[in-house]
């Protein structure tokens, strides 16, 4: 079905179509027993595929990542297409509109995506009250970030007043200090100001009767050494892990040319071109670390083969968005089915 539907939605600007693929969906699950259909079709239920990660039991290692459903509007919609789990936000205290449009990019060339969304969403009390209404044993992931008129002396707080309002309605957080288009967002990522801002998250969170795994979401550009610093920092403030990665700011080995790369201005690429450079910063941590701590893969999965070799490299869960564009929702359905199948041979 997405096949036929793939050449009509690229030729809609993506973030229209974006938005339009999603009302489909809604309209799909809004009809009586469509939606019992499409999770029958699409969920690969199996007990091979259950994880354990950060004392969260995974039906399946398969998520969406973050940045898809910014504002948990279609929870319900994504529990359809056989996710294991789905990552909300990125989350601000304040809504934003994030950057101007256009802000979206496809090149297909290279099934890549370029992106300067600039964290838009409706804010975190907005989010809450669609999680109050999220899916009933559907694992979720909240997101969160500063607003960009906070600046980075007082970004801490964004970050608390986003981790107390949906504490009570998400399993685990994930801190985001690595997207390249908020300014300055990735001055966070230095070990003295990460170090405090996860301290302060850390202390929050032992306040609570129920304690939320954290994770870090590390951008692909960080340096060897830097890395480093990630695994002291990890250890350091006991949270639960690492997400790589983010979208890179790196060009390099592109199909598209030049011309039209630049003419779509500044941006994270994700996508295919991602693959390679996230799949080696998953294997440096894990080796590293020696796997003292869970890492979620993320970046360049376009395929099965992509997904096991994230795996491979020492990914415990996996999160997909750019992949699902140009191989269509039955990709988490395939990566699933790959999985049991090698456990099979092994």
């Amino acid at each position: 079905m997405y096949a036929l539907l793939k050449p009509i939605i690229f030729r809609i600007q993506p973030e229209n179509a974006h938005e339009l693929t999603m009302k489909l969906l809604q309209f799909a699950c809004s009809i009586p027993g469509l939606s019992w259909v499409l999770k029958r079709w699409y969920l690969v239920n199996s007990k091979g595929l259950t994880v354990e990660v950060a004392g969260l039991e995974f039906p399946n290692p398969v998520g969406l990542a973050a940045g898809f459903d910014k504002d948990a509007q279609w929870l319900g919609e994504m529990a359809t297409l056989g996710f294991g789990f789905v990552e909300i936000g990125t989350i601000t205290p304040v809504s934003q509109s994030g950057n101007p449009k256009p802000r979206l990019f496809r090149l297909p060339s290279d099934e890549g995506i370029i992106n300067r969304m600039g964290f838009n969403n409706g804010g975190m009390e907005s989010a809450v009250e669609r999680l109050k209404q999220r899916p009933e044993g559907l694992l979720v992931g909240g997101n969160i970030g500063k607003n960009k008129v906070t600046s980075n002396a007082d970004a801490t707080l964004d970050y608390e007043k986003c981790f107390d309002a949906l504490h009570p309605y998400v399993d685990y957080f994930v801190v985001n200090v690595s997207s390249p288009n908020t300014p300055g967002l990735r001055e966070l990522q230095e070990k003295e100001p990460l170090s405090k801002l996860l301290l302060a998250l850390v202390a929050r969170n032992e306040t609570k009767s129920i304690q939320r795994p954290i994770f870090l979401k590390i951008a692909p550009d960080l340096t060897d050494a830097q890395l480093d610093d990630i695994i002291d920092l990890v250890s350091e403030t006991t949270i639960s892990g690492v997400i790589a990665t983010n979208t890179t700011i790196d060009r390099s080995g592109l199909k598209a040319s030049k011309e039209k790369v630049e003419s779509m201005g500044a941006g994270g690429l994700s996508g295919a071109p991602l693959r390679n450079r996230s799949t080696e910063v998953i294997r440096y941590l894990h080796t590293q670390s020696q796997g003292t701590f869970p890492i979620i893969g993320v970046g360049g999965i376009c395929s099965p083969e992509d997904a096991l070799e994230k795996l491979d490299a020492g990914a415990s869960l996996l999160q997909v968005y750019s992949g699902l564009i140009y191989a269509g929702p039955g990709l988490v359905k395939q990566i699933n089915r790959a999985i049991l199948k090698r456990q099979s041979v092994d």
